[in-house]
């Protein structure tokens, strides 16, 4: 007979059957299940009968549950993929997504190959933009500013582990700067408006309100950093801002109004609106 007051090892857990009673969409599953066995997707399903140890069942079963209370899958494992890197993320920063890789892409084609270039990015978070634009074109300068401690020393670490020359700055936008011109600024700032919904839905539940809300209908820091980025950008600079998907015509107004020329929204892979960029022809002031 078996005491009752010993709690009995559950034997003969395969893979396949911890996901399917995982209560989730089989990728998050899958996720979640590689981070604790430290493999990848694939093996998941070419050793689905496969036995798992008693104690990884409990921390799979474990990460399951706080899953199905809603917790950001990328939060519980501590990664997220940006740009083919492999990201540390934390309830400190605003997860890095898909959409935003638009803006690497869009930076990297307004910079040319092997041509020297200062570029800013303002609100690094987790540091996803300035790595990705870093491993890519080794040879830019990049400073990358957050107002958030806890945000940057995260952004240090993913600077190292990718092997990334950073410089990375303690600033609200501009401020801690100095006097220093850059040939494109870059730009994924809070353009969620207060009250909006989506605040108290999924995801977003868990991420900062610093890195997401951006005021009353969510263009705050938008115009802030569009009208402080002329007296920041050399002449023939860009600056490439994100922006929610129903704000493509008030932040092409904005630009324009600006002074900015060239400017025009791109759509991220969904076919949604999702950044603005501008041109800056003038004579840069302070």
């Amino acid at each position: 007979m078996n005491d009752p007051g010993v709690n009995t090892v559950e034997t003969g857990v395969t893979i396949g059957g911890l996901l399917r009673e995982s209560g989730l969409p089989r990728l998050e599953a899958e996720l979640l299940l590689c981070s604790i066995l430290g493999c990848e997707r694939v093996r998941l399903i070419t050793h689905a009968e496969e036995t798992i140890d008693s104690s990884h069942v409990r921390s799979v079963r474990g990460r399951f549950a706080r899953r199905r209370a809603g917790e950001p899958v990328s939060y519980i494992t501590g990664r997220r993929e940006f740009y083919g890197l492999a990201l540390r993320v934390t309830p400190k920063v605003l997860i890095p997504r898909p959409e935003t890789e638009r803006l690497v892409e869009l930076a990297l084609e307004r910079l040319s190959p092997g041509a020297p270039a200062c570029v800013l990015e303002l609100g690094t978070g987790s540091g996803a933009i300035a790595i990705a634009l870093a491993r890519e074109r080794p040879g830019l300068r990049i400073v990358a500013t957050d107002v958030s401690e806890a945000a940057l020393a995260l952004a240090h670490r993913n600077a190292r582990d990718h092997g990334a020359e950073i410089e990375f700055v303690l600033s609200d936008w501009f401020d801690a700067l100095g006097r220093g011109q850059f040939h494109l600024i870059v730009s994924n700032p809070p353009y969620v408006p207060e009250g909006d919904a989506h605040l108290v839905r999924g995801d977003l539940r868990f991420e900062p309100r610093l890195a997401l809300v951006g005021g009353k209908d969510g263009l705050a820091c938008i115009r802030k950093i569009a009208a402080r980025a002329q007296g920041r950008l050399r002449p023939g600079g860009w600056l490439i801002l994100e922006h929610g998907y129903d704000q493509k015509e008030r932040c092409v107004e904005l630009l324009i109004e600006l002074g900015y020329a060239e400017v025009a929204d791109f759509e991220d892979l969904a076919g949604l609106p999702r950044a603005c960029a501008g041109h800056w022809l003038g004579v840069a002031g302070f």
